[in-house]
């Protein structure tokens, strides 16, 4: 089978790059593991939410996946940052920053199946699911990949969107080096005794970061990220000792809080990949950066990477090969700042924040409040992260 690129990994990022492509003169192929599961009609929410940066909205609504039903999703119009000494604050206001909101909250489960609903009626799309990559080889002039089940896929472009432990990245040789935050995203949904009016809050403890992110109704998302230790307690406490955990770690900013779901976790790690491409391959998303999740960037950054291949692929010049490395050159070059400075403040954040030296207490909770203080530094701030 030949195409002209095909796409290993249907997450939300590759997915999105297959949709933001519907229109290019191109014949595509995604391989995807399984199919997204369709969520439950049964009022529940999904333990795994996005914080989606209205950049990345604006993009999702080109590819014909945004929004969907709108009692599944919520804007954040203000953002609370809160330091581990009394009073130390930063306040993200989405007016001030002349913005409609910060960023919305959405589901896993409702982003993956709008984004399927669209992929599936595509017509230069080609989705082989369920499907799982075998090998992969390539020459000057294409790349061929086997399926696990014999096929075999041509094309001049194989875009690596499989995850942050990638095949395709590990294939072609691209080293990435990790860290190990010995951390734990601890994330479970609950209801909330006062409204929380579209704010977030964020609050740099000693034992971690917490956030309770808005949702629909009454309801927030906890992320507590958390080392590995403190991470098994939570996960033990039943559902009313989780609560008043949770309740007494946010001050009780909501009031009571009241599980709606079971707590889940995540291994926190950050990594990094010197080189986004070779020869006729580009990674994407996960495959190609992993950042801490305090600022809440990750998939935004991978949405972006997709923007700005497709773009890349979309606006080059008529009869140019998608595969040139010049050309993939241009991707690479456009998301090294970003996913740089990002991978820099997150890091750096949590460095910051999870040391227990005094001294590094009052350099942070000095930090918070200067940076609130400055509303030019704010503005710019709320900006880049809803790019």
């Amino acid at each position: 089978m030949e195409f002209d690129v095909i796409i290993a990994g249907a997450g939300l990022v590759g997915a999105s790059f297959a949709a933001a492509l519907a229109d290019a003169d191109l014949r595509l192929a995604l391989i995807a593991p399984a199919a997204p599961p369709v969520p439950p009609d049964d009022g529940t929410w999904d333990r795994r939410i996005y914080a989606v940066s209205p950049g990345s909205a604006q993009f999702l609504e080109t590819c014909d996946a945004w929004p969907f039903p709108s009692g599944r999703i919520e804007a954040v119009r203000e953002m609370r940052i809160l330091g581990d000494a009394r009073g130390s604050k930063i306040t993200f206001d989405a007016y001030d920053a002349g913005l409609s909101e910060l960023a919305f909250i959405a589901e896993n489960r409702q982003l993956q199946r709008a984004l399927w609903q669209r992929l599936t009626t595509q017509r230069n799309l080609r989705i082989l699911c369920p499907a799982h990559c075998a090998a992969l080889e390539w020459t000057s002039d294409a790349a061929r990949l086997t399926l696990s089940d014999g096929r075999q896929l041509t094309a001049a472009l194989v875009v690596g969107a499989d995850g942050a432990d990638s095949w395709v990245r590990t294939r072609v040789q691209l080293p990435a080096v990790r860290h190990a935050y010995r951390q734990r995203a601890i994330v479970a949904n609950f209801a909330t005794q006062r409204p929380h009016d579209g704010v977030a809050f964020q609050w740099f403890r000693r034992d971690g970061v917490l956030a309770l992110l808005p949702l629909p109704g009454q309801r927030v998302s906890a992320v507590w990220s958390t080392g590995d230790a403190h991470a098994e307690q939570l996960l033990a406490l039943d559902d009313a000792a989780l609560g008043e955990t949770v309740t007494a770690a946010s001050g009780a900013e909501l009031g009571r809080l009241e599980p709606l779901t079971r707590p889940a976790a995540f291994p926190l790690r950050l990594q990094r990949v010197a080189r986004f491409i070779r020869p006729r391959v580009a990674l994407i998303g996960d495959a190609a950066h992993n950042v801490h999740p305090l600022a809440g960037q990750g998939v935004n950054l991978g949405f972006r990477d997709a923007r700005a291949l497709a773009r890349v692929l979309t606006e080059r010049e008529p009869g140019r090969d998608c595969g040139d490395y010049f050309l993939l050159r241009r991707y690479e070059r456009s998301r090294k700042e970003d996913v740089l400075a990002v991978g820099l403040m997150t890091d750096g954040l949590q460095k910051l924040f999870g040391s227990r030296s005094v001294f590094a207490a009052g350099v942070r909770n000095l930090g918070v409040d200067c940076v609130d203080q400055w509303a030019s530094v704010k503005r710019l701030l709320a900006r880049h992260a809803a790019a």
